[in-house]
């Protein structure tokens, strides 16, 4: 709880440094600008509304936890603070810039995959608006061109794996950003086409190919695919806590062991998150090696292991379920095999020549978790809960196969 309430003040610490820094900024650069002092309190107050939007939006996605951002962003939320600090100092400085090189497009990006769309775009928008206020002649034009190429660009970004092909995104993004740059010219600066015009809109569309192709290789490298290499590491039946377990406790470990290729059948069937479900399959009762019962004393093995965020956040909710929170489908998935599982293996240990009507156990297990009110605060679905019964009945070889 200390450490928790530490964690608070540092984050509120840091949204205050946040908001400071923004009005400072803003008030030094427009001095420098030499703008009225109306002006500069205009830009000043501007600016201070704008992080304090920004500041209220993520503290509304804490409040929800992992879902209010994208990724692993809710237990990184440092990245998207220091890029918002850094891309505040230089949305001022690019006030003195020629607008038509400003690489907004792939700003709006990073911001985006720091946090989450909403606050990418909320926060793209107020760094673009503070630039026009800081021009010697700022109009809406700019505003108009960066927030919508921004807009599509966090649009098709929104949603990275590691087999996501970013070859379109970037083309159609970059396509956007040349034709406002173009429509911008004509529209707003009553420009006739030519090809000295093209030059800063080709520089522009050049600076944010690199910054996107830059941002996008690291962001799958150490975000996206850091997770994966985790996964493949400690999803893996020789990985060495899991060698452990079956060392202390061969029928816990083969209960793991059926308990995860049951769960990852369903997952992987219904679209859940089957690296998540395997893993906590594998790991819930490792605590059984020390002898911890609670979160609090077996959380420090996943953390020295470095399991991935949300697999820490799976194994706390099946271990430690709090009573007030809807259940996630993986934790009812896991749930559910497991006890076929361990009924299966129970009755086989009793008598292994037993004949073992499958589907009816079945039937048994799913009525009993809801007589005992299991599926009231799920976010299971009918459909869902019905093909995770089909699923399970028609492994009746790899029940055999326990024998």
């Amino acid at each position: 709880m200390e450490s928790e309430n530490k964690v608070e003040l540092k984050l509120k610490l840091y949204y205050g440094g946040l908001f400071l820094l923004t009005g400072l900024c803003v008030f030094i650069f427009s001095l420098l600008g030499e703008k009225s002092y109306e002006a500069i309190l205009r830009n000043t107050i501007v600016s201070l509304i704008i992080t304090g939007t920004v500041i209220f939006m993520l503290m509304d996605a804490i409040g929800r936890g992992d879902k209010g951002f994208s990724y692993d962003n809710f237990r990184h939320k440092d990245r998207f603070i220091l890029s918002y600090a850094v891309f505040t100092v230089m949305a001022c400085v690019l006030g003195f810039v020629p607008n038509q090189f400003w690489p907004y497009m792939s700003l709006f990006v990073i911001l985006g995959l720091f946090s989450n769309t909403e606050i990418g775009l909320v926060s793209g928008v107020g760094l673009v608006t503070i630039s026009v206020m800081l021009e010697g002649n700022g109009s809406y034009g700019e505003l108009f061109m960066y927030v919508l190429a921004g807009a599509v660009a966090l649009s098709l970004f929104r949603d990275l794996k590691e087999n996501t092909s970013i070859g379109l995104p970037v083309a159609i993004s970059l396509m956007m950003q040349a034709v406002l740059l173009v429509a911008f010219n004509v529209l707003f600066q009553n420009r006739t086409l030519s090809i000295n015009i093209l030059i800063l809109p080709i520089l522009n569309l050049m600076l944010n190919l690199i910054i996107l192709l830059i941002f996008l290789n690291m962001f799958g490298v150490y975000i996206i695919r850091k997770s994966n290499d985790m996964y493949m590491d400690i999803n893996d039946t020789e990985y060495p806590l899991l060698v452990k377990l079956k060392d202390y406790d061969k029928d816990e470990y083969y209960k793991a062991i059926h308990t995860a290729y049951l769960a990852e059948r369903i997952a992987i069937g219904l679209g859940f998150n089957a690296r998540a479900i395997k893993n906590c399959s594998y790991y819930h009762r490792i605590g059984k090696l020390d002898g911890s019962k609670d979160w609090e004393s077996v959380k420090h093995v996943y953390e020295e292991h470095h399991f991935p965020d949300e697999a820490v956040a799976l194994l706390h909710e099946y271990i430690e379920p709090s009573s007030s929170a809807v259940r996630s489908k993986e934790a009812l998935t896991i749930s559910l095999t497991e006890t076929v599982i361990s009924s299966i293996m129970y009755l086989i240990k009793k008598n292994k020549d037993a004949k073992i009507d499958y589907d009816q156990l079945i039937d048994k297990v799913f009525d009993k978790k809801e007589a005992d009110g299991e599926l009231k605060n799920s976010d299971i679905t009918f459909r869902e809960y019905d093909q995770m019964k089909k699923i399970l009945k028609k492994e009746k070889l790899y029940y055999d196969f326990l024998r």
